[in-house]
């Protein structure tokens, strides 16, 4: 089986720095050790450092170590035209970059905290054809196809 590639958002992104034990961690320390192939976007890296420095500036320093270090990968941001022509994607535009840019990165699954916009609605990733659940969903999800291997 090739690599398992996970997208994370910046609700997962800051979960897996401000925490040292949850699936969010475990999936960054896997990142980091190459065990799987995890994706950010620019727009991901903003929010989460913005959001890290307004509610727990003291692990900024940890964040930027993470994205330095981590081994993710960083999808650019899509263009406007393309954020324009796929807002029936999901109900809040302003996640339409993010989904976007996993769609992009061509990731098995979408790791988020996002229970509104992302986990309560279904057709979410029916439309983007990509699986999407929490992190511990996505640490299940890994265990499940390694044991099939």
């Amino acid at each position: 089986m090739s690599k398992i590639k996970v997208f994370l958002d910046s609700s997962a992104v800051i979960a897996g720095v401000i925490s040292s034990a949850g699936a969010a961690r475990v999936l960054l320390v896997m990142s980091e050790n190459g065990q799987i192939d995890t994706f950010i976007s620019e727009q991901v890296i903003t929010e989460s450092e913005r959001s890290i420095a307004k509610k727990v500036p003291h692990a900024l320093p940890e964040f930027r170590q993470t994205i330095k270090d981590g081994g993710l990968k960083v999808v650019q941001n899509p263009t406007q035209k393309e954020i324009d022509e796929n807002l029936y994607l999901i109900a809040d535009p302003d996640d339409v970059p993010i989904l976007l840019a996993a769609m992009k990165a061509h990731v098995n699954y979408f790791a988020t905290h996002n229970r509104k916009h992302f986990l309560d609605d279904p057709k979410v990733a029916e439309k983007s054809g990509i699986k999407i659940g929490t992190p511990g969903d996505v640490l299940n999800w890994i265990r499940e196809n390694l044991k099939t291997e």
